[in-house]
C-alpha cells in the first residue's frame, strides 16, 4: 500500500514511519545491457552470459549502481508526495551492496523514514533508510540512506 503525504507538514509527520515494501521487479538481461550501454560499464559479469555461466555467480548479475538507481522508481511505490513545488535527491549515505542481484531474480524496496527537518527555502530534508531485498536471498542486495529535499 502506498503512503501519501500532502505538503510539508504531512511529510514532517512521517518521521519514523515504516513505508512497507514495493512490488517485486524482475531484473532482466535487457535492463542490465541497457545500463551497461548508458554507463560504459561492460564488465563480463554483467553482459557476457556465456562467460558468466562459468564465473563466480553462475550467471550475469546486475551492476550495483543499477540496483541503486532503481531505488527512485521503487520509492514512488512507497510514498506519493503531493502539494510540494519541487523534490530533489540531496545525497546518499552508508550505501552497501551485501549480495549480488542475478539476472532473472526479483528485487523490491523497503523503507523507513528517519528524521524530517526544516531546511532553508521553506522545505524539509527527509531521510529514508532503505533496503533493496533480493527474492530468495538471505542478504539484501543494497542498503543505505537517501536524503531528499522537498519544497513548498
Amino acid at each position: 500500500m502506498t503512503t501519501t503525504a500532502h505538503g510539508i507538514e504531512e511529510l514532517k509527520a512521517l518521521a519514523g514511519a515504516d513505508l512497507g515494501g514495493s512490488d517485486w521487479l524482475e531484473i532482466t538481461q535487457e535492463r542490465v545491457n541497457t545500463f551497461a550501454d548508458a554507463t560504459g560499464d561492460h564488465q563480463w559479469i554483467h553482459v557476457d552470459t556465456a562467460r558468466a555461466e562459468e564465473g563466480p555467480f553462475g550467471r550475469t548479475i546486475a551492476h550495483g549502481y543499477l540496483t541503486l538507481s532503481l531505488v527512485i522508481p521503487l520509492f514512488t511505490e512507497l510514498l506519493q508526495i503531493t502539494g510540494v513545488s519541487m523534490s530533489v535527491n540531496y545525497g546518499l549515505g552508508k550505501v552497501r551492496f551485501p549480495s549480488p542481484v542475478p539476472v532473472g531474480s526479483k528485487i523490491r524496496l523497503t523503507g523507513k523514514v528517519g528524521a524530517v527537518e526544516d531546511v532553508a527555502g521553506g522545505g524539509v530534508q527527509m531521510e529514508l533508510d532503505f533496503t533493496v531485498e533480493n527474492d530468495g536471498s538471505d542478504k539484501p542486495a543494497c542498503v543505505g540512506r537517501a536524503l531528499y529535499r522537498h519544497y513548498a
